[in-house]
Formats: C-alpha cells, sequence, structure tokens
C-alpha cells in the first residue's frame, strides 16, 4: 500500500500535452509581437507537420485518428519554441518528422517512449544545422515570411557565456525577453507565470524542475564561465559567481526546460526520491553539455542522455526502499 503511494503521480500525460499545447499560445503572441508573423506561420507549419504524421502512422497501423489527443502537436510547438524565429521551414519540419516519426512512434506511440520526443526533434536539428539553430536575430526584427537569408543574424547568450564572457543584456529585457534567442525561451516572466498556471491546475511535478535548478545553480556558482573565477574558492568573489549564475539560468534554455520539459510524466521516474535524483543528474549533464559540448544548448543532449536511465533509476531506487522498509519491519 505504501508502495503504490509513493508510485503514484498527480497528473497524467494527456492533461499535460493539453496544457503545453496551450500554453506555448501566450509565448508565440510575444513571439508574434517582436518579429511579426513569421513564427506563427513556423508554429503553423509544425502542427500541421506533426498532425500528418499521426494521420499517417494511423493509416499505417490500422488505427483510427485521434483528433483530440494533441502529444505530438504539443511536442512540436516545443521543438518550434526552442528554434530561432529565423530558421527555415524545412529545418522545422525535419526536426518534427524526427520528434514524432521517431522520438515518439518507434517506440509504440503516445505514454510509451522512453525520451523526450521534444528533446529528440531538437538534437536532430541542432546537430544537423547547428548554422541555421544557433543563430538569432536581434528582437523587434520584422522577419519576411519567407527566407530570412538576408536578415542579419548573430550568435546568443550562450555562446557568450560558453566564451567565457558576460551578455550584455539589462535586468528588466532579460526578464521580458527583449533579447536575441530561441522564440519560447527568452520570455522568462511568461515561462513563470506558465509555471504557476500548472501549478494551479496540479499539473506539473516540482521535485524534478526544483532539483534540476538547484543542480544547475551549483556547478554555475562553483565553477563559473568567467575569467578567472573557476581558480577562486567558492566563498570569494561571491557577487561575480551570482551575475553568472542569473544569466546561465535565465538567458539559455534552463528555465523554459524545467517547466516544460523535465517534468513530463513518461519520461518521469514515478518515485519521489527518484524524481530528485533524476532532476539532480539531469542538472549535472546538462551544465557538462554546455560547458563542454560541441554545442552551447546542453539541455535537450542532457535530457536524452538521463531518459536513457530513468526507468532503471526508478527501479533500482525503489527496490533499495522496498529492502529498508522490510529489514525495519523485521527489526
Amino acid at each position: 500500500m505504501n508502495e503504490n503511494k509513493t508510485l503514484k503521480i498527480p497528473y497524467t500525460s494527456p492533461d499535460v500535452c493539453r496544457d503545453t499545447f496551450l500554453l506555448m499560445l501566450p509565448l508565440l503572441a510575444m513571439d508574434v509581437y517582436l518579429y511579426g508573423a513569421r513564427p506563427a506561420l513556423l508554429c503553423l507549419v509544425a502542427i500541421v507537420t506533426a498532425g500528418v504524421c499521426d494521420w499517417l502512422v494511423g493509416l499505417l497501423r490500422g488505427r483510427p485518428f485521434e483528433r483530440g489527443e494533441l502529444s505530438s502537436e504539443a511536442f512540436a510547438l516545443l521543438v518550434a519554441m526552442l528554434m530561432p524565429a529565423s530558421v527555415d521551414y524545412y529545418v522545422l519540419i525535419v526536426a518534427v518528422l524526427a520528434a514524432v516519426m521517431i522520438g515518439k512512434e518507434a517506440f509504440g506511440g503516445y505514454g510509451h517512449y522512453p525520451f523526450h520526443p521534444a528533446a529528440v526533434g531538437y538534437v536532430v536539428a541542432a546537430v544537423g544545422w547547428p548554422e541555421q539553430v544557433f543563430v538569432y536575430p536581434a528582437a523587434g526584427t520584422q522577419l519576411p515570411l519567407g527566407s530570412c537569408a538576408t536578415v542579419a543574424l548573430s550568435e546568443g547568450s550562450s555562446a557568450v557565456l560558453k566564451n567565457g564572457g558576460l551578455p550584455a543584456i539589462s535586468n528588466i529585457d532579460l526578464w521580458l525577453g527583449n533579447y536575441a534567442g530561441p522564440m519560447g525561451v527568452t520570455f522568462n516572466l511568461v515561462i513563470l507565470a506558465c509555471l504557476l498556471f500548472l501549478i494551479a491546475r496540479r499539473r506539473t511535478d516540482l521535485i524534478a524542475p526544483a532539483c534540476f535548478l538547484l543542480a544547475c545553480a551549483a556547478v554555475v556558482f562553483v565553477a563559473p564561465r568567467l575569467g578567472e573565477i573557476p581558480l577562486s574558492l567558492p566563498w570569494q568573489n561571491v557577487s561575480q559567481r551570482l551575475t553568472v549564475l542569473k544569466f546561465e539560468l535565465l538567458s539559455g534554455a534552463v528555465l523554459f526546460a524545467a517547466v516544460f520539459l523535465v517534468p513530463e510524466p513518461v519520461t518521469l521516474p514515478r518515485h519521489p526520491v527518484s524524481r530528485a535524483v533524476y532532476g539532480l543528474l539531469l542538472g549535472f549533464a546538462s551544465m557538462m553539455f554546455r560547458y563542454y559540448g560541441t554545442y552551447e544548448t546542453g539541455v535537450c543532449f542532457g535530457l536524452l542522455a538521463v531518459n536513457s536511465v530513468s526507468g532503471w533509476l526508478d527501479r533500482a531506487i525503489s527496490d533499495l526502499i522496498t529492502r529498508k522498509e522490510a529489514r525495519r519491519h523485521e527489526a
């Protein structure tokens, strides 16, 4: 009885996918305000691609197309929000195809995938077209609906941090998202509002995201990527460490991942202790990919790596707790 209680999760994947789909809309509204209609067209292309994938899979497997099931569309919007507003349509289409067909359907479809489908799609695009995924238009640039070949693009804040510098972003711009970056990850105030909505609706887990952010913050505070600070003791240069910590957590995809990617119920361990360890491992792995990986964004790479041990982690910790309880009863 106690074991079943600890394994209970208070929300289900259909609830999360439906709410995730809806919560992408305020982020999209901010993108349309900054960049014009192109982000809306990108998201429409992503949704249509995901819907066509579901229809084709249903046709091949001889099952009816479920119109009210929004998991593929939610994953497609998550992939789109991790992309720059200037990305070519074919790159986004390939990323959504990878998310739905490889990340979701190849493992049995809805509710059976071991890896987060949105992370799968993003990683495919990042590895295949880094020259498009990691350059961004300046905030406020009205983009054409077609090709952005003539638009001035620049590297984002993550690239500045990776090179040991600090982004030139004011605090107000950092919170409002008024700087170059992926479409959905820069609007930190909106993301926090989305988190409050999910908490009020009981649609999210707080253990894994909190441990994820804690691990990210610990790595950044102890070993920040700025000048000679990593060579000093942790209690020295505290103000500089906190400044780096602010940019590391708020100017990349860390907060976005904590709210929308980490607590995905299918890939999340069921036991509360497993979820805590999962979040800590994910935070550490994400920062290692971010520090030492080829690409400046490491969250999705870290997510796929830790997803691969999520099931084993859950079983190992559950067995350990069960054995401890058995020994306690015997004593």
